[in-house]
């Protein structure tokens, strides 16, 4: 960690609680700031507060207004979750008061070289394809995942040193709040129209999330899909080293799938089906983590032993259990309609789908085809029941049920189901309607499964 001078004597805001406003906080405070974080619940549902206090780091809980800047502050550190247009936030970009997120504060800090990770879908699991093959075959320094992926950055920082790598999973939302971040290596996964309710349109949401390479130089790389002509053309923003990866299109350097298998500047590497997890947005997953590690020299074992093992990460695509015949999967992470259609894509046999949440005006039009081809019934519930039950009918889907909750879809599901089936959860929906997070809801199939599995195991 560096113990730089940028922050001594200065006041300070941090705005939202959390891992990384709390990490954020403390850290601060070492670095000789004065810190006030403040957080719109009350105390009482947050507990790091007691802490923080103790600490003689001051906060003010239960409310969020802009009066809490009448008290100068000389920088925000804000949450990114936290809209540009709150109150609090609208009034210090008026007052020209700077504004960055944790994941700037940890880049400043750390000693260890960056690789960042954006891109609507599949960061999570890209980020921890790399981590896990960085890892191999190490002799000096560990490589941490870190950022959106649900570790804080700033912790991740203070126990970094120079020869460790952080793999920063770096969502649109805490782009838009770096300065110097600077990525050695950043990985765009793809782009869709995801968080417009935040970022007003899709050219903002993309200019947010292409701020990854804004610092990069021609020493470093930018791997990008090439899949799509438009993300191909963004590339050309890039000042650093372009490194390519396709699953679909033909590119005559950096990784891609040819015959079904995996290749890189033309020297195979492993079979795609020998990949653990499923489906073809893991191919690609898969392609952005090799094409990443081969810029770090590391060996085709040092990769096929990570990607034949890794079984996924929890919510994405994730095997649960195998019942009576049945796979279930929990893909609870996928809070849009392009994240249950790559989903649905990557299965061969016939799905039984759970689906629904959040209504945010739009419907399921687009997963036409992907209901024909893959899915043989559907249980859904949430706000979208309805939007979803009419795209399904247009599919020619027969049978579709509705219910209230998840606890009533997964027995509802296995009543469809045959052996050798899939179910799978697969909502297409932000899960707010029902539940906090999607963890939550993920973590609620779960045990719904596994009672289901109880309640099977007793009829034998």
């Amino acid at each position: 960690m560096k113990m730089i001078d940028d922050y001594k004597g200065k006041r300070i805001l941090v705005l939202g609680a959390g891992k990384s406003g709390t990490h954020a906080a403390e850290l601060l405070q070492q670095l000789g700031a004065t810190v006030v974080l403040n957080d719109a619940k009350p105390s009482d549902q947050l507990p790091e507060v007691v802490e923080l206090e103790d600490r003689g780091i001051k906060t003010i809980t239960g409310k969020q207004t802009a009066d809490i800047l009448d008290n100068h502050f000389d920088l925000m550190v804000k949450n990114p979750g936290i809209p540009y247009d709150n109150e609090v936030v609208a009034r210090a970009v008026s007052e020209k008061m700077p504004i960055i997120t944790e994941v700037e504060l940890a880049a400043q800090m750390t000693d260890a070289e960056i690789i960042g990770v954006t891109g609507s879908n599949g960061k999570t699991t890209t980020v921890t394809m790399i981590t896990k093959i960085l890892n191999e075959e190490r002799k000096k320094g560990h490589a941490y995942a870190a950022g959106n992926i649900g570790v804080s950055a700033t912790e991740t920082a203070l126990k970094s040193t120079a020869d460790d790598t952080i793999v920063m999973e770096l969502s649109s939302f805490m782009l838009l709040g770096i300065k110097k971040l600077h990525p050695h290596v950043a990985v765009l996964t793809n782009i869709f129209s995801n968080h417009l309710d935040y970022h007003k349109t899709r050219k903002n949401y993309v200019n947010a999330k292409m701020r990854i390479t804004m610092n990069q130089t021609p020493d470093d790389f930018f791997v990008v899909n090439f899949d799509s002509d438009e993300w191909r053309q963004l590339s050309k923003r890039s000042k650093a080293q372009i490194v390519p990866f396709a699953r679909t299109s033909e590119i005559d350097r950096g990784a891609y799938e040819k015959n079904g298998k995996l290749y890189y500047n033309d020297e195979f590497i492993m079979n795609a089906d020998d990949i653990k997890v499923p489906g073809q947005q893991n191919v690609e997953n898969a392609l952005a983590a090799i094409a990443t590690a081969k810029i770090f020299g590391k060996s085709n074992l040092a990769i096929t032993n990570v990607l034949e093992t890794f079984t996924g990460v929890r919510h994405r695509v994730q095997f649960v259990l195998e019942a009576d015949g049945r796979k279930f999967y929990n893909d609870s992470k996928a809070t849009d309609i392009e994240a249950t259609q790559i989903a649905l894509e990557g299965f061969d046999h016939p799905v039984v789908l759970l689906a629904g949440g959040l209504d945010r005006g739009y419907t399921f039009d687009k997963m036409v085809p992907q209901f024909k081809q893959h899915v043989k019934a559907a249980v859904l519930f949430g706000q979208t029941a309805d939007l979803l039950e009419e795209s399904l009918q247009k599919a020619g889907v027969k049978n579709i049920t509705k219910v209230d909750n998840l606890d009533e879809a997964v027995p509802a599901a296995y009543h469809y189901s045959d052996s050798g089936d899939i179910i799978l959860l697969s909502p297409a929906n932000a899960s707010w309607d029902q539940f906090k997070t999607f963890e939550q809801r993920g973590d609620e199939f779960i045990k719904d499964v596994e009672k289901l599995r109880h309640k099977q195991e007793e009829k034998q």
